[in-house]
């Protein structure tokens, strides 16, 4: 990242001078010159009085730019991983720096999926192929079917599992918010 050029960037964006800048960060033009050109590095504080300055947050300062996020993705940036008795299918790599983590889940016939603990949150899932059962409750205490075609929310704050009640693999589209499968 070069932070000289984006402090410069911001600068001229919110319409300062290298010497306005400073004076409202008490610096030196100089100082500021410095910076923008790759001569100096600032301290972490001078770095935030800067950006408290020019009105940025230092994790949006830092984010990576935009113009190069990837959007679409193949099968081979899918991966896979073990879920209790089938698998998970992470469709978006890095996910868990979205607000949301879309999954195909695989069961095989009885298969269960891994509890999911109560979190702050919530799920979507939508049946792709088969027949599911939505086990809610700590005791098990509650079953909701949904089958191919038909899709389910859950609360994240009720523990919960997906087990397959057919006779043949069930696949399922799984999306949680936030990130945390």
């Amino acid at each position: 990242m070069d932070i000289g050029a984006k402090i410069r960037s911001l600068r001229l964006q919110r319409g300062l001078t290298q010497e306005e800048l400073a004076s409202r960060c008490e610096l030196t033009k100089g100082y500021i010159s410095q910076l923008e050109n790759d001569i100096a590095s600032p301290s972490i504080s001078t770095l935030i009085d800067i950006l408290n300055v020019l009105g940025i947050k230092p994790q949006d300062f830092f984010a990576e730019d935009d113009k190069n996020e990837k959007i679409v993705f193949a099968k081979k940036d899918f991966f896979e991983s073990e879920c209790g008795d089938g698998k998970i299918v992470w469709l978006i790599p890095n996910s868990q720096k979205n607000d949301m983590e879309p999954i195909i889940l695989i069961l095989p016939p009885e298969g269960e999926s891994y509890i999911r603990y109560p979190f702050e949150g919530q799920e979507f899932g939508y049946v792709l192929e088969g027949k599911i059962e939505i086990i809610t409750g700590e005791e098990s205490t509650s079953v909701h079917q949904a089958k191919k075609g038909e899709a389910f929310y859950i609360d994240g704050a009720a523990q919960h599992k997906i087990r397959n009640a057919g006779s043949s693999t069930a696949r399922i589209i799984w999306v949680t918010t936030p990130s945390n499968f």
